[in-house]
């Protein structure tokens, strides 16, 4: 029954794709308005044809462009954060080469970071801050890659450079800087039980594991329960800084994620 329910799930995961990514591409290369909402219609579609059930705590900034920093545990962030909230990702450049993944994640105007050359990333950083003043909401996963969902790794801060970027003054002549909102992702149930560190790894992709057959051990395994946090945003002159700024970031994460998995967070807001 796993085999089959994996194999429905993809065939219909791969006909609506044929769908999507022909719209999505002319809505983009059009400027049209649906290219904003369009993605995050799908990645809801893709959540329950995966069985990926979402509570969400807090409320995501989505009036103005912000920069949401989250834990990162799986591909599975990407259609879970893109089914609760209109964003965009920020990934490094060798995603745009993967294939087929390489697309999806053009189509959600992903911005492709080199993070190898100083100067590239001064490009990347130049071209965050104009899409946060256009009102992007932008996803950024700090800590560089993947991990095992049991933990947070340390933020690197050089990542988070574009919170220091200006967006402009404000009515009272101050300067805006952009809003950072941290984002919690903790995998926390498996066919409606809590789930315990032995099977997180059926969800979690991280370290040498290869991409397709963790795809397919994913969506064979069953319904999963993930707790989304979205914490209060902040900016990097109230915190005095980007590196202190990516400190309290990776403080806030850490303690909204283990909070999660411990079932200690409060009645969620929407679901």
């Amino acid at each position: 029954m796993q085999t089959l329910r994996g194999i429905c799930i993809l065939f219909v995961f791969a006909l609506t794709a044929l769908v999507i990514i022909p719209w999505q591409w002319t809505s983009i290369r059009l400027r049209l308005k649906q290219r904003k909402t369009l993605p995050q219609r799908y990645s809801r579609f893709l959540c329950r044809l995966f069985g990926i059930k979402a509570t969400v705590i807090g409320r995501p900034v989505q009036d103005r462009g912000v920069l949401m920093v989250a834990n990162h545990t799986s591909y599975l962030d990407i259609i879970t954060l893109g089914g609760v909230a209109r964003v965009s990702f920020v990934a490094k450049s060798e995603v745009e080469g993967w294939f087929f993944f390489g697309l999806m994640a053009r189509l959600y105007e992903t911005v492709f970071v080199k993070r190898e050359r100083r100067s590239q990333t001064g490009q990347a950083r130049d071209e965050l801050r104009e899409r946060l003043r256009a009102g992007d909401a932008l996803v950024l996963f700090p800590e560089g890659t993947s991990n095992d969902g049991n933990r947070v790794l340390p933020f690197k801060s050089a990542l988070m450079g574009a919170t220091e970027s200006e967006l402009g003054t404000g009515t009272d002549g101050a300067v805006r800087y952009v809003p950072v909102q941290p984002v919690s992702l903790a995998y926390t149930g498996f066919h409606g039980l809590p789930m315990g560190r032995e099977n997180r790894p059926l969800f979690a992709w991280y370290g040498d594991m290869d991409l397709i057959p963790h795809l397919w051990e994913a969506v064979t395994a069953g319904p999963v329960d993930v707790v989304i946090t979205f914490h209060e945003p902040m900016t990097v002159d109230a915190m005095g800084g980007r590196k202190p700024l990516a400190a309290r970031a990776e403080s806030i994460i850490r303690r909204g994620q283990a909070e999660a998995l411990a079932g200690l967070t409060d009645a969620p807001a929407a679901a």
